[in-house]
């Protein structure tokens, strides 16, 4: 069974990637209004930047409220896991859809659930730990 605290926490960890998600969109409608209409890649891709410092801001003093070591340094380490959970989806969307020929959207679904496990307890154990 969950603690009250581990409870709380992942409650937080999901309103954190709610705001994060709606940053990075806002940020893209932003960019693909005013920025790169004719590049909706370039547009998301510049608009992932605002997403992920969202995403890092709330999990260092929303989430976790970890300030035991230096913001420089786990920025480091959240870029590097973020890297690394990029890395794998896109392998596991890669197999999934394009070697096994299977449902790109059921690819897409279990990419996002590696990811939201491997930032949760990637960020509690390795980055705010």
């Amino acid at each position: 069974m969950i603690n009250r605290n581990r409870l709380l926490e992942i409650i937080r960890y999901v309103i954190n990637g709610g705001v994060a998600t709606s940053a990075h969109y806002g940020a893209f409608i932003f960019n693909l209004s005013f920025i790169s209409p004719q590049s909706a890649g370039l547009a998301n891709f510049l608009a992932s930047f605002v997403g992920i410092i969202v995403s890092f801001l709330g999990s260092r003093y929303f989430v976790f409220c970890s300030m035991k070591t230096s913001i420089a340094i786990q920025f480091i380490r959240f870029s590097i896991l973020y890297f690394a959970i990029a890395i794998v989806s896109g392998i596991t969307l890669f197999m999934w859809s394009d070697i096994l020929e299977l449902n790109k959207n059921i690819g897409f679904l279990i990419g996002v659930i590696i990811q939201v496990f491997c930032s949760y307890f990637g960020g509690r154990r390795i980055v705010f730990a």
